[in-house]
């Protein structure tokens, strides 16, 4: 997810540079709700399988 996410961002910049906006606009929007979504499970992943909410016994 974090790979797509950075596909996203490079043809945004690519398409940035030769005059694409809407394309550009629409892959960094793209990218930037990949990024998100990845950091809101990644957080969970921690919070809940990284031990945070281990009990000692």
């Amino acid at each position: 997810m974090l790979n797509a996410a950075a596909v996203f961002f490079l043809i945004a910049i690519v398409a940035w540079m030769f005059g694409f906006g809407g394309v550009a606009a629409l892959s960094a929007s793209m990218g930037k709700t990949l990024l998100g979504v990845f950091l809101v499970v990644a957080v969970l992943g921690l919070l809940f399988f990284g031990g945070a909410f281990r009990r000692v016994s």
